[in-house]
């Protein structure tokens, strides 16, 4: 995510390495720097100029504070600015009413349909909402049919009315049937274009005026940059949508969008999305982002999508079977599928502080778990409990079940007896039962 502007941010940051204080001299290089990146980015040169000319008010003259050398203080005005940028704070989400309706708006292509289920999946998953999706696309068969493939895929009754060509009708019985069952979100996916057009402008704001939505959400290709920005302004000025979704933040993005769409429009960006995966959903933090564009990682939302996974009852018992030196190859299937859930292997590791320039040409392969799964899936329950019983012949039927070697087997059984001593070792320093008491 942003990799080139990430580096390139961190190599206007090095001349000031060794420096005792940060003056205009020292200073100009750097801040000519940041703004070649930016404009890089494709961020607007209007913007990266002001953006850059803040900066250079705010370091002039700032003294070293103890140990901290003009390198750091530079960084950390810089992501107050990032930040700022962006929005500065978490932008309100407002998915209350009788039902609250909820509008999608965005060119053809942007990924509307996609995060449509992603949306739908994320309120009822994560805030306990009862949504339905409304598929008012009436231009192009195949988004009706994803949109219903979405829904039966997370549980979410769609609204679909094939034969209908009033998208505005359409809106209006979907909310009148979302009423009737009870269904406290209306999430309606309209038709957009390869390009902006009366035709499409006008159908969304007919939609928009005969449904009074509680937001109005323009999602945008983050990999479009500074056009994406364009096309932002064209619909605001006509739909004064309420926020903005940046889709397609796992691709080649350079961050344009992201840091300019808020200076633009003065809208702000509610929810980054990546991926096709429907629990690859998002709410956006400037604070954070800044964080994870300068390399200082995203420790926070790291804990937030683990303990997302979190099942207290869950780690109780897993705690005491350690404390029992018990954890067996069922809890370690049990631990896999809850990280496979909290996300992308490699994004989830950039949130680590100082990890993500290390990875970024590291290919992580994400099916790296199914080999592991398969074997423990060849085992029976009572191996899985007793990894004990394994004994050589067990082991050959498992690499024969599993479509693995003897020697990766071996291998796999070597690294969780390691592992188990490990965990002995940290129970013998009452390591977890402080872990545990700290989630508590």
């Amino acid at each position: 995510m942003f990799q080139n502007l990430s580096e390139k941010l961190e190599s206007a940051f090095k001349g000031l390495k060794g420096q005792s204080r940060i003056t205009e001299l020292n200073i100009a290089a750097t801040v000519k720097d940041i703004r070649r990146a930016l404009v890089d980015a494709d961020v607007n040169y209007k913007i990266a100029k002001e953006f850059t000319d803040r900066i250079k008010d705010k370091a002039m003259g700032e003294k070293v504070i103890n140990a901290i050398s003009p390198g750091q203080l530079m960084v950390k005005i810089v992501k107050d600015e990032l930040a700022d940028l962006m929005g500065g704070q978490e932008a309100v989400f407002n998915a209350k009413g009788n039902p609250a309706v909820i509008l999608i708006a965005g060119l053809q292509g942007s990924g509307k349909t996609t995060f449509s289920g992603k949306l739908a999946n994320y309120l009822k998953s994560r805030k306990g909402f009862s949504p339905m999706l409304v598929a008012a696309d009436i231009y192009r068969p195949a988004a009706m049919e994803q949109l219903r493939v979405l829904g039966e895929q997370i549980g979410v009754d769609v609204h679909l009315e094939p034969e209908n060509k009033d998208a505005v009708a359409i809106a209006q019985n979907a909310v009148k049937e979302a009423r009737s069952k009870n269904k406290n979100v209306v999430i309606i996916d309209t038709a957009g274009r390869l390009a902006i057009d009366e035709a499409m402008m006008t159908e969304v704001a007919n939609i928009r005026n005969a449904v009074n939505p509680q937001e109005i959400l323009f999602v945008v290709d983050s990999m479009t940059g500074q056009d994406a920005v364009n096309t932002a302004k064209s619909f605001n000025d006509r739909l004064d949508f309420t926020g903005v979704v940046l889709t397609k933040l796992d691709g080649d993005t350079r961050g344009g969008a992201a840091l300019s769409i808020k200076y633009t429009v003065n809208k702000p960006i509610k929810f980054i999305s990546s991926g096709e995966k429907m629990d690859t959903l998002d709410v956006f933090y400037p604070d954070r982002m800044a964080q994870r564009i300068l390399g200082m990682g995203d420790i926070t939302s790291l804990v937030e999508k683990a303990q997302e996974q979190f099942d207290e009852e869950q780690a109780k018992k897993l705690e005491g079977k350690i404390r029992k030196n018990k954890f067996d190859f069922a809890d370690f299937k049990m631990q896999l599928e809850q990280i496979k859930k909290m996300g992308n292997m490699k994004d989830l590791l950039g949130m680590i502080p100082g990890v993500g320039g290390k990875i970024k040409d590291l290919d992580i392969n994400e099916d790296a778990f199914k080999g592991i799964e398969a074997m423990i899936n060849s085992m029976t329950p009572a191996e899985r409990a007793d990894p004990d019983l394994i004994d050589g012949s067990r082991r050959k039927r498992i690499a024969s079940g599993s479509g693995k070697s003897i020697t990766e087997v071996n291998n796999f059984m070597k690294q969780f007896e390691q592992m188990r001593d490990m965990m002995k070792n940290m129970n013998k320093m009452g390591m977890f039962g402080r872990m545990m008491g700290m989630k508590r």
